[in-house]
């Protein structure tokens, strides 16, 4: 096994472990903002920098045969503006999230461990493209990791 799948395994793993020792947000908080995190905004670029991976992010994501059943037949743009602001207010950027709480967001969908995992990986794929460095990436997955109990709806 290569590094890359290997790490992107690992990160998965420990989203799933992070996850289920994390309390569930309110629904009322799809974005939980953590002002400690303003200097990886930064690392990722600022609001700019969001929109340009949520970019390579939407490919990665079509681009997938495990995640383009999600993806293909959407308003992409409208799923990227949304993630765009959800990650600027989690690393404390200063942006607001409008958008649906995750489990309104997710529920219909038939999203397994194994669609969490592939999102996971083309989300670290992207931030690669984009040279985010490791520490700010698992900084930001760890802030995502509590929102796995909302996402994954399949067993």
């Amino acid at each position: 096994m290569s590094l890359r799948p290997f790490l992107a395994l690992v990160t998965a793993s420990a989203l799933m472990v992070l996850s289920i020792g994390t309390p569930v947000r309110a629904a009322e908080n799809p974005a939980p903002a953590d002002p400690s995190l303003l200097p990886v905004f930064k690392q990722f670029g600022e609001k700019p920098g969001l929109v340009a991976l949520m970019d390579d992010f939407m490919i990665e994501l079509v681009s997938d045969p495990r995640t383009r059943p999600f993806f293909a037949d959407t308003d992409q743009k409208h799923i990227k503006a949304e993630l765009v602001d959800q990650f600027c207010v989690i690393l404390g950027g200063p942006c607001t999230y409008t958008g649906k709480d995750m489990k309104k967001t997710h529920s219909g969908l038939t999203i397994d461990e194994a669609a969490f995992n592939a999102l996971v990986e083309d989300l670290q794929i992207a931030m690669d493209k984009h040279d985010i460095p490791f520490r700010a990436q698992n900084k930001l997955l760890q802030k995502l990791a509590s929102m796995h109990r909302e996402v994954v709806n399949s067993h």
